[in-house]
């Protein structure tokens, strides 16, 4: 039995680019937690883009000053009264909200969709996966095959459960070419598991020549084109003319989103999942004419992370390949300055 030490060192977001550690009390489950012995903590673009440069966030997003991290994985050292299923020492992917559970969205497991006064998510509005430790709702945890690794589940827990979301929702298969725009953590785990759903070309794009490198070098790319004035000609000459049949932006820029629709070939599903800013376009030209069914497509639910990580399990797929830098806790302040670069592919930080 794992030796559980009365205090903790947690790792908080001020806010202006730079990471604070604090001391904590190692919390104790009530009724339906667990405690969890943090293994891998990711970093999340939304973690940079809304908390470490600047507390933007309002509502789901607005950070409470609580230990940061959102992509959390562990093991159980530790149950509450009243929990069901879970016992010290199973290993778990921990969905990142907890809902109130009583709403329509939380009774279909989009606890992320959740508009109760008592949604937190982890990271953002209670404790999340910077420390040793974290207390989390045996009802947001999702058992990790033996197959997977720590790191696995992390990113599992928000980046691939998102590209799954909207891959999913798109119907993604081996009738499909596919287009990813951003070739970040989560371009990444789009472009991966379209591949592992059937899809039978993979075209990504992004500005950053090593991030277009990393997608080739790791096999999930057919090709990684420079995001620039010719990548939509590019797309086509590679299509025979017609664009690609699904398409992703996980970039969040309006210029990636504007390529994802115009890759796009007639009748063909577009997916934005790529956080923040803005966009414009011609609505007509390159939406209504093309006959494309474009999904905003947020997070995942519950179910659909468990039914992601059984599957990775079957297929022999690892997200973690898609992990660059892996660093301790006491290294947060070089892991955050790492992933705000965006430069790299994911960067986790790990406890053992």
């Amino acid at each position: 039995m794992q030796h559980i030490p009365d205090a903790m060192t947690g790792v908080t977001l001020p806010g202006n680019s730079t990471v604070e550690f604090r001391e904590y009390p190692v919390p104790v489950p009530g009724h339906g937690q667990v405690l969890i012995a943090m293994k891998a903590s990711s970093i999340c673009g939304s973690d940079i883009r809304a908390i470490y440069r600047e507390h933007l966030g309002k509502g789901p997003e607005g950070y409470q000053n609580v230990i940061a991290g959102h992509e959390p994985c562990g093991q159980v050292v530790r149950v509450g009264p009243g929990c069901k299923r879970f016992h010290e020492g199973d290993r778990a992917v921990i969905y990142h909200i907890s809902g109130c559970g009583v709403c329509d969205e939380c009774k279909h497991g989009y606890m992320i969709s959740c508009r109760s006064e008592h949604r937190a998510a982890y990271g953002w509005q209670r404790d999340g996966g910077h420390a040793a430790f974290l207390l989390a709702e045996e009802n947001t945890l999702v058992k990790l095959p033996d197959s997977l690794t720590y790191v696995d589940g992390a990113l599992c827990a928000c980046g691939y459960g998102t590209a799954y979301e909207a891959l999913r929702r798109m119907q993604v298969s081996g009738q499909d070419k596919l287009l990813v725009t951003g070739l970040g953590p989560v371009g990444l785990a789009a472009a991966q598991l379209g591949r592992a759903l059937g899809a039978t070309e993979v075209i990504g794009t992004d500005i950053s020549s090593s991030r277009r490198a990393l997608a080739v070098d790791l096999g999930l790319v057919d090709h990684a084109l420079p995001a620039d004035d010719a990548t939509l000609d590019a797309i086509m000459d590679l299509t025979g003319g017609w664009g690609c049949e699904a398409s992703i932006d996980c970039s969040g820029a309006a210029s990636a989103r504007l390529l994802a629709l115009q890759g796009t070939r007639d009748w063909g599903r577009c997916a934005y999942v790529g956080e923040g800013g803005e966009v414009t376009f011609e609505v007509s030209k390159y939406l209504i004419h093309k006959q494309i069914t474009l999904y905003g497509s947020w997070v995942t639910s519950l179910k659909h992370l468990e039914e992601l990580v059984e599957r990775l399990d079957r297929w022999g797929i690892h997200p973690d390949v898609t992990c660059t830098e892996r660093l301790p806790l006491r290294e947060a302040a070089e892991a955050y300055r790492i992933a705000a670069d965006g430069q790299t592919g994911k960067v986790a930080i790990v406890f053992e």
